[in-house]
């Protein structure tokens, strides 16, 4: 992997405003570059005209500090976790921590919300992965009761609180986004949030996905009156075989997750994945990864020439999605220069 923080001379072409309305969003923190070396990369994703970052929690930074650096950096940005998992947190504490951020950005931060996977919930972190609906529908009722001022006691998802007061109120309670695969979440993240956060999905996915929050939140895809921020992996590289080799241990590592696993069935590629999934609940890791089709690391993986990248991009933007949130998959290229690459033109 070759990975360089060195400010290269740039190449690209003089920048176009973006269309009034539209955004275009980058995953934060970069891979390989300590968190506190990332100013420089920060404040040229706003140069280059990126309006949004976005962050996650995996197994990696947590979701909060690298939005803390980039809003006292970079104050242009908008700031948004893709996702905080909903089990991780006590109700009080994650109160405490959106409020905080709200409060150091206002008005700039959005904060997104999902089930995460019993994987990250149950095996890293020991606590059980039950009711996943409920769970994600009363913390965001909690959180929003609790930047209101209300005393909160009762039961919220797993959660017993009793006579908690959120003891600072941002100015701005920011919008909430709801992580979604299937339809029940898909119509949660329009009815009681803000909008939706989509995930390892094709272009032409979103067309499936995106109406669906669009219709449950009196809008159309045409007119949307929901967010729908979709991550969006991509590798300016041609060299296709690493993206290939990579890109297949990337998928399996989602798809084989119970919950991918449903969605992708749902979206129907149940028949074109049922060959990795037999043979990775076998033990058979290396022969899971070689059933996986070229073709799917092409539906999922955007790869090729920056100018091939952006045109894919925008398929999903013409299917419905409203922020494109681009997440570098670190695949042996200068991850500097594909910041610029792919910078809006």
């Amino acid at each position: 992997m070759s990975i360089s923080s060195e400010a290269a001379p740039s190449t690209q072409p003089a920048l176009r405003v973006l269309p009034p309305g539209r955004r275009y969003g980058m995953t934060i923190p970069f891979d390989g570059v300590a968190l506190g070396e990332q100013k420089d990369w920060i404040l040229e994703l706003a140069d280059l005209g990126y309006t949004d970052v976005w962050s996650s929690e995996a197994n990696g930074a947590d979701a909060f500090t690298p939005l803390a650096l980039a809003a006292a950096w970079a104050p242009t940005l908008r700031l948004g976790t893709a996702i905080v998992p909903a089990y991780t947190r006590g109700p009080a504490l994650l109160a405490q921590s959106v409020a905080s951020l709200a409060d150091a950005a206002p008005g700039r931060f959005v904060f997104g919300i999902g089930t995460s996977s019993n994987v990250i919930v149950e095996k890293w972190n020991g606590i059980p992965f039950e009711e996943p609906y409920r769970q994600v529908k009363d913390m965001v009722r909690f959180l929003r009761l609790a930047m209101a001022g209300e005393k909160m006691t009762g039961r919220f998802g797993a959660s017993d609180v009793k006579g908690f007061r959120l003891g600072i109120r941002p100015s701005q309670q920011p919008p909430i986004l709801i992580a979604a695969l299937r339809e029940g979440m898909l119509r949660l993240a329009a009815t009681e949030g803000d909008g939706a956060i989509i995930n390892w999905l094709s272009a032409e996915d979103v067309s499936t996905v995106a109406p669906i929050v669009q219709t449950a939140g009196g809008g159309t895809v045409a007119a949307p009156t929901k967010e729908v921020v979709a991550r969006i992996f991509v590798a300016p590289t041609t060299d296709r075989d690493a993206v290939l080799a990579m890109g297949r241990y990337a998928i399996a590592a989602y798809l084989t997750v119970p919950v991918y696993a449903a969605f992708h069935d749902w979206l129907g590629r149940g028949e074109q994945l049922a060959e990795m999934w037999r043979l990775w609940g076998e033990g058979d890791r290396q022969g899971a990864l070689a059933a996986i089709p070229d073709s799917l690391v092409d539906e999922l993986i955007i790869s090729g020439s920056p100018e091939h990248c952006r045109e894919q991009i925008g398929r999903y933007v013409a299917n419905g999605v409203t922020t494109p949130a681009i997440a570098l998959l670190p695949f042996g290229y200068d991850q500097r220069q594909a910041i610029r690459d792919l910078a809006p033109r």
